[in-house]
């Protein structure tokens, strides 16, 4: 996998070489070859829980859709495989339809909290919910309620991690509640030592 050779079309070197960055983007294109995903990357997609998706329709213009559900939902599959349980939203289909014509898609992880990004250009494959119950059970996430349509998988030809620039961090009710966790510990510490010291004195 080489993110730099599929992204970099002769246009767009063509326009680094304009504009001045094109000999270190192309010492980038000859060391940046991997094997598929890490565990970096692979630990990283179990904690996001939500995703964008573009993809190509027939009248030429891209289509970008967010997918959102609980952390983890986004399953790897194995070290070139990512997918999803598709839920039902609102029953538009224009990703959907667009991968049954064009299955090349582009996906941006992205976590505010991390100020990281995770882009990857994937082929999607559509999956039905029947046609393996193993599988359907495997991907799908646990306690979570929702309709399931079908799912899909994203065979991963190259990806690579942006830079953290001008991603502001922001964070999730239940993130909060985690960061303040151990701060409303101490809280709860400090009025019962307090209840303490009150019934002493008046005692």
């Amino acid at each position: 996998m080489n993110y730099s050779e599929l992204a970099f079309t002769e246009a767009i070197k063509k326009l680094q070489e304009k504009l001045g960055s094109r000999l270190s983007y192309e010492r980038m294109e000859k060391m940046s070859d991997v094997d598929g995903l890490t565990d970096y990357e692979t630990d990283y997609i179990a904690q996001i829980d939500s995703f964008y998706i573009a993809s190509s329709g027939e009248n030429g213009y891209p289509y970008i859709q967010h997918r959102g559900g609980p952390k983890g939902f986004i399953r790897v599959i194995d070290k070139s495989t990512i997918g999803i349980v598709d839920f039902t939203g609102n029953r538009q289909y224009i990703s959907t339809g667009n991968i049954s014509l064009n299955p090349k898609v582009s996906l941006i992880l992205l976590s505010y909290p991390l100020k990281a990004r995770l882009k990857i250009y994937a082929e999607a494959e559509i999956v039905e919910i029947g046609e393996d119950s193993n599988f359907y059970d495997f991907m799908r996430p646990k306690d979570y309620k929702f309709k399931p349509e079908n799912i899909l998988i994203f065979h991963i030809k190259a990806y690579d991690w942006n830079c953290s620039q001008h991603i502001n961090p922001k964070y999730s009710i239940e993130e909060v509640r985690e960061l303040m966790e151990p701060q409303q510990q101490y809280i709860s510490t400090l009025e019962q030592q307090i209840r303490e010291l009150k019934e002493k004195i008046t005692q």
